[in-house]
C-alpha cells in the first residue's frame, strides 16, 4: 500500500531505483511489488524513452479507481468509529 500511495500521491517520474530510496527498501522488494501491482492493474512500467536503462513506473485508471474507492471506506470506518464514540 506504501508504494501504491506513492506512486499516486508525489509527482512523477517514478523509477524502481527512486521508489526504493524514497520507501528505503531494496529494488527487488520494490520490483515484486511492481510485479504484483501491475498484475492488478493498478500500475504499468514503460520504458523511459530518453534513457532506455530506466523503467518508469506509472499509475492507470484502476488504480485511481481502486484509491478512490479505499479512501471511501476509510472515511466510513472514521464517521462509524466517531458515531460510536459519540
Amino acid at each position: 500500500m506504501a508504494l501504491l500511495l506513492t506512486v499516486y500521491m508525489t509527482d512523477p517520474p517514478h523509477t524502481v531505483r527512486g521508489l526504493a530510496q524514497h520507501l528505503n527498501v531494496s529494488k527487488p522488494a520494490i520490483t515484486r511489488a511492481l510485479d504484483r501491482l501491475g498484475r492488478l492493474g493498478y500500475i504499468r512500467r514503460k520504458v523511459d524513452q530518453t534513457d532506455r536503462r530506466n523503467v518508469l513506473v506509472q499509475r492507470t485508471v484502476k488504480g485511481s479507481v481502486y484509491l478512490t474507492e479505499f479512501a471511501e471506506v476509510v472515511r466510513r470506518a472514521m464517521r462509524q468509529v466517531e458515531e460510536a464514540g459519540s
